[in-house]
């Protein structure tokens, strides 16, 4: 069962760069890309598969399990010229617009970066996490 007051306040993005740009890691790093995912109206399988039964999305019960998430950060640090990986995870009972997930990854070049933030940020969705739609038909 979900809990409403389970939800976190939000990262500051600003915050987490500053941080990175301090750590030990910085001196290698040539790129920082963040990916911010939010709740949206339209549901999962719309977006993705083209299914539209005519439903919207009014909120989502979002867990996951932080074994599998530390497991996932450390295959990210493994991954070719990435050496810095924070993830933020929110859950419980969220609304439109509330924060899912942050995710930063810094690296040496732009195309070890993209492929790194798209690998970790799919692996979460697919392995670690677990998002039920809550919705309602238009």
């Amino acid at each position: 069962m979900i809990i409403d007051n389970l939800k976190k306040v939000s990262p500051s993005m600003d915050t987490w760069l500053k941080e990175a740009k301090k750590d030990p890691s910085a001196v290698n790093v040539g790129m920082y890309l963040a990916h911010n995912g939010v709740v949206r109206q339209t549901p999962k399988a719309k977006v993705r598969n083209g299914i539209d039964d005519g439903s919207v999305v009014t909120g989502m019960d979002f867990s996951f399990d932080q074994g599998k998430v530390d497991m996932a950060i450390a295959e990210a640090k493994m991954l070719d010229g990435i050496y810095y990986v924070r993830v933020w995870l929110n859950e419980g009972r969220l609304g439109l617009g509330d924060d899912i997930m942050f995710v930063l990854i810094g690296g040496d070049i732009r195309p070890h970066v993209v492929d790194a933030l798209q690998y970790l940020v799919e692996k979460i969705k697919t392995e670690c996490v677990v998002e039920i739609e809550q919705g309602e038909k238009t």
